[in-house]
């Protein structure tokens, strides 16, 4: 007689029976949609100033009204200085990036401070031409490429917020990406093509270059920062972020991520509400409604999306978005198809 062997109903099939892990830093990187990118040529001879204004007031002729200007500077020969309004001056070498992730008012100069209003702007942006040389007859004592990019990051804005005014970054290789210099070299001949595709080819060297520097910025940061970013580093509150990004459809209670991560609940809620700011539960659900604002636009199937951040229903699911976003999912769709257009 052949034994009979009966199997019980599991949840195997609505939850995964290990967890995921994913880099959290990448996935807010996804979030972070490149609208347009334009490079310029600098070079920089004698006493020298460069002003540039918040990029809500001065960038918007080159890039059009984005939501989100970044500036940056790549220094490629000599040697120059950064200022930051309101802050000192810091000075740059060749193979230092230089970014302003907010679009913040600022000053690249010849001189750590240049109060002379006599001194004469010689590479201010709005003569700046696409691989435009602006020089004097003297030997330069700075070459630049200064680098826009416009874009629209999504509800939950995990990185734009959470990064100062000011990066300064190293243009050595990071690990899988090219080089600094070879993204530029690659950027100012792409920059002057007339191709179709151009702003998308810029938009993607752009978005290589703010990793670079993010990166290096992550890998700074002391210890006990009370920031999104800091938190990433953290043994415990770390990995319970990239649990949920890996897995947001999971059921992930606070009991659930303290086992997964070795804490106690208590332990684990305090440590990571103290961190990032918010508790795990709201945490989750913010990033939920990120992941699924990215698929409601390339997406028709709303019953869908719902089920892969974790929803039951579609009802229940548009709720909880209009909740935190502010509006159905659907009004989302059009909004962003519209912008899009």
């Amino acid at each position: 007689m052949n034994a009979l062997t009966i199997i019980k109903p599991s949840r195997l099939a609505e939850e995964p029976a290990g967890p995921k892990q994913v880099d959290p830093l990448s996935d807010a990187f996804r979030t972070v949609r490149m609208t347009s990118a334009a490079f310029f040529r600098v070079i920089a001879d004698g006493p020298s100033v460069a002003d540039q204004l918040p990029s809500s007031a001065a960038l918007s002729t080159i890039l059009g009204g984005a939501e989100h200007t970044i500036i940056y500077y790549v220094v490629t020969e000599g040697s120059c200085f950064a200022t930051l309004a309101g802050s000192a001056s810091i000075e740059l070498h060749a193979g230092q990036i230089v970014m302003f992730p907010g679009g913040e008012s600022h000053q690249i100069s010849s001189e750590p401070v240049l109060a002379d209003p006599s001194l004469e702007r010689r590479f201010a942006p709005a003569e700046m031409r696409l691989g435009a040389e602006i020089a004097g007859e003297t030997r330069p004592n700075a070459k630049l490429v200064c680098g826009l990019f416009a874009c629209d990051s999504g509800p939950f804005d995990l990185l734009l917020k959470h990064l100062p005014p000011m990066l300064i970054g190293e243009s050595t290789e990071e690990p899988g990406l090219p080089s600094a210099p070879e993204l530029i070299q690659i950027a100012m001949g792409e920059s002057e093509t007339v191709q179709v595709s151009r702003q998308t080819v810029l938009g993607r060297l752009a978005e290589l270059m703010l990793i670079q520097v993010v990166r290096q910025h992550v890998r700074r940061m002391p210890a006990g920062s009370a920031t999104w970013l800091s938190a990433l580093r953290d043994d415990y509150v770390g990995r319970a972020i990239a649990l949920m990004h890996g897995d947001p459809r999971r059921n992930w209670s606070i009991n659930r991520l303290a086992r997964e991560v070795g804490l106690s609940r208590s332990r684990f809620a305090e440590r990571f509400t103290s961190l990032v700011g918010i508790p795990p539960k709201q945490y989750l659900a913010k990033w939920r409604m990120e992941r699924a604002a990215r698929l409601l636009c390339c997406s028709v199937n709303i019953a869908s999306i719902a089920n892969e951040v974790g929803y039951s229903s579609e009802a229940s699911f548009s709720r909880a978005f209009k909740k935190i976003i502010g509006v159905p999912p659907s009004r989302w769709r059009r909004q962003e198809e519209l912008m899009a257009a």
